[in-house]
């Protein structure tokens, strides 16, 4: 059989009059299951994790950032890029039949048709390329900041397995919102998978992969035009203009639920193999007067509210994560328009109200611009607020160096410049506005206050915000460090321990903590003991370049000079430009009188700081101590070089030159 389009006109009306009712479709009976079974092996995932402590990295697309943020392997990434290449092979198909958020919205959308409401797709050219931008901000963005500033891309690592299932994800209150604002709040504004139109960021990849698929719906010159297809597919994709137009369906929108094939009545649609859409080539080129007109005005004002609105809501109180964001930005856009078009007299209806007739305003109109009212006034709340917290946060940024710095030396009281005590007490101002006229308490503000008052020294407002801060599970971990900080401080050395081992039991895999543990012991002369912790801390954490360095100086401290020496070069190996497991690595064999290896390690390290003048010195005494006079004096003139005036250098220079 031919399966060339037979180029046919819609009937007249009496002719589709007597053409049978659009019938219920099977494959959407079939889909229903594979959803569910879906959502049985995630709730199976999630029971394995809760009874075990320990599973597989969550099969989730977001996952697949941590390998643009950090170059780790996961489960996720895998997934995703399984899904993206099967998808250019048998086409957008992962999002019809196994996306838990799709589900939701087909079940948002099954339930309203029950009661009467058919939900109407917005037909944005505009907001359609959000999912896109929004894919190229999560996964794309990072790596090329990454490659800007210098950082390898080299994979660093795979992580298969957690204990921290669900550290990406939100609570159950926020995931409860995003899956109403996503599922029926986008499905009854936006349309049937309005969120996956106009705002998943993983439908933007699948949907150009699409574009090469070989396998689609595809039709056979039986198609009589009936529309039974545009009917049922709630992918909002015009079915019988597709087929008619390319004799496929081209739009990557199209998620292959195949309920146009289930229903077609005399079965011209089906999902087969043929030319690819990319390059396919139009039957009939399209006429202006059927190109949708573009109204550029109302297009900019979608745009410029859907901004505003992801801006101002991302984020706020701490806890509204990106999709719901995309989500909430996408509704409020569209309720904007359509409250601008009742302003300009249009006659519309929503659910079966009308809310503006010829003769003005309706009761439910009116009920419209109150409720739009109310919208607005908390968006310019949520605003200032985003303001406030914007401010404290570009101040909490740009003492970033100094927490750190207070973390790798505990107990030490901290030494701010005028700006950055400046800095710190606006923060904690905007903090404490935003928590006064916040309508909910912001997540993450009390750890960010804690930080702040240990900052500019004073102790127990810092130990109070820090009490907060543990009460709300804001960064539990840091906040037990920072009590630990305080408590050296105060030479409370067992209060500190406790303190420590708190972020320990709280993050077991955090080497900050083992570290400040580690240092803190070590700063009171128990090198044995700081020993001990590092050695705990690599065999929870792995090894890192800074818990073999610090394992290793332990070690030299307490007189372990040769055990020392593996733990700086395996330091080293992790981070070559390490200028102190290099330094201390040459000392080491220095005091050992291996002065060969010594000199050859301490060349290796002024080589890669050639601008430090006490390097190339202890280059030169290694050296003539390994009777390498030449070099001896090679370094000291480098160091007289970048230091004339170095005394020591001056002398031993002196004494190697005489006879």
């Amino acid at each position: 059989m031919s399966r060339r389009v037979l180029q046919r006109p819609v009937s007249d009306p009496a002719t589709a009059a007597a053409r049978p009712r659009v019938r219920a479709s099977r494959a959407s009976r079939w889909r229903a299951l594979v959803l569910v079974l879906v959502h049985l092996l995630i709730a199976a995932h999630i029971a394995h994790w809760l009874t075990t402590g320990s599973s597989v990295t969550p099969v989730e697309p977001s996952e697949a950032m941590a390998f643009s943020r950090d170059s780790i392997i996961n489960t996720g990434l895998i997934f995703f890029a399984l899904m993206i290449l099967s998808t250019a092979l048998f086409g957008r198909y992962f999002c019809g039949w196994a996306c838990h958020l799709l589900a939701l919205q087909d079940l948002c959308r099954h339930w309203m048709l029950k009661l009467g409401i058919r939900p109407r797709p917005l037909r944005s050219r505009v907001l359609a390329w959000v999912p896109t931008a929004a894919f190229l901000y999560m996964f794309i963005w990072p790596l090329v900041y990454r490659w800007w500033v210098g950082d390898s891309l080299a994979v660093r690592g795979m992580e298969l397995t957690t204990a921290h299932f669900w550290a990406t994800f939100p609570g159950w209150i926020v995931g409860a919102l995003t899956f109403l604002i996503c599922g029926f709040a986008c499905v009854y504004f936006l349309g049937a998978k309005g969120f996956c139109t106009y705002a998943c960021p993983y439908g933007a990849a699948f949907a150009a992969v699409d574009r090469l698929a070989p396998w689609r719906i595809r039709v056979t010159d039986a198609c009589q035009q009936c529309g039974h297809c545009t009917a049922v597919c709630s992918s909002n994709v015009r079915v019988h203009e597709e087929v008619r137009d390319w004799g496929m369906v081209v739009s990557p929108g199209c998620m292959k639920c195949n309920d146009c094939v289930s229903v077609c009545p005399t079965g011209a649609l089906y999902y087969g193999v043929g030319t690819i859409p990319l390059l396919a080539r139009r039957r009939q080129p399209v006429t202006r007067s059927a190109r949708p007109a573009w109204r550029w005005g109302e297009e900019l004002a979608l745009l410029l509210l859907f901004g505003l609105t992801f801006l101002i809501v991302r984020g706020l109180y701490g806890v509204v994560p990106f999709l719901m964001s995309l989500g909430v930005a996408g509704v409020v856009a569209f309720l904007g328009l359509q409250t601008w078009r009742l302003l300009r007299g249009e006659q519309i209806d929503r659910a079966g109200f009308r809310l503006r007739g010829a003769d003005g305003w309706r009761p439910a109109g009116r009920l419209w611009l109150a409720g739009m009212a109310v919208l607005i006034a908390l968006l310019l709340h949520s605003a200032v607020l985003r303001w406030q917290m914007a401010t404290a946060d570009a101040a909490v940024q740009s003492l970033l160096p100094a927490r750190l710095a207070l973390l790798a030396n505990p107990g030490q009281t901290p030494s701010l410049s005028d700006a950055e005590q400046a800095a710190a007490e606006s923060a904690i101002e905007a903090l404490q506005r935003v928590d006064r006229w916040g309508l909910f308490p912001t997540l993450g503000n009390a750890a960010k206050q804690a930080w702040m008052q240990v900052l500019i020294d004073r102790p127990d407002a810092a130990l109070a915000q820090a009490d907060a801060a543990v009460a709300n599970d804001e960064l539990s971990e840091q906040m037990w460090q920072l009590r630990a900080h305080i408590a050296l401080q105060r030479h409370e050395l067992e209060a500190a321990l406790a303190a420590w081992q708190q972020a320990i039991d709280a993050r077991p895999d955090l080497p900050e903590a083992y570290l400040a543990m580690g240092i803190g012991l070590a700063g009171q002369g128990q090198l044995i003991q700081a020993q001990a912790v590092f050695d705990r801390g690599l065999a929870a954490v792995g090894e890192t370049p800074e818990l073999l360095y610090n394992a290793g100086l332990a070690r030299a401290l307490s007189g372990q000079l040769g055990a020392s020496l593996n733990f700086f070069e395996r330091a080293l190996v992790l981070r070559p430009v390490y200028q102190e497991a290099r330094e201390n690595l040459a000392g080491v064999h220095a005091e050992l009188g291996q002065f060969d290896a010594a000199a050859a390690q301490f060349r290796i390290a002024a080589e890669q700081t050639p601008d430090d003048a006490d390097t190339w010195f202890l280059l030169a005494r290694a050296s003539a101590a390994a009777g390498q006079r030449a070099q001896a004096l090679e370094a000291l003139d480098r160091v007289l070089q970048l230091q004339p005036d170095h005394s020591a250098a001056l002398q031993f220079r002196t004494e190697l030159a005489l006879p």
